[in-house]
């Protein structure tokens, strides 16, 4: 498994969020991440096409992110806490 990480762009995405809701956003934009390592065993050298934007709910979040399997890392472009 690669180092696989994960990131928000714009980098101040997460701050408005209530602490507990950004908590749990950090812990599934992990989780996404470990998964994706798993899923894109080549990282840096795949050739194939990229997933494209996805979404990933839980609870009372919702993130949107791409997968950028190159780059080994998530890049989480929305997060909607609906609490």
């Amino acid at each position: 498994m690669a180092d696989w990480h994960w990131e928000t762009d714009p980098d101040d995405l997460l701050d408005e969020l209530p602490p507990g809701a950004r908590a749990e956003a950090e812990q599934l934009a992990q989780e996404i991440a470990v998964r994706e390592s798993m899923v894109f065993l080549e990282g840096a050298s795949y050739t194939g096409a990229s997933p494209g934007l996805r979404t990933e709910a839980r609870g009372q979040l919702m993130l949107m992110y791409l997968t950028d399997v190159r780059g080994e890392r998530i890049v989480v472009l929305q997060a909607t806490w609906f609490g």
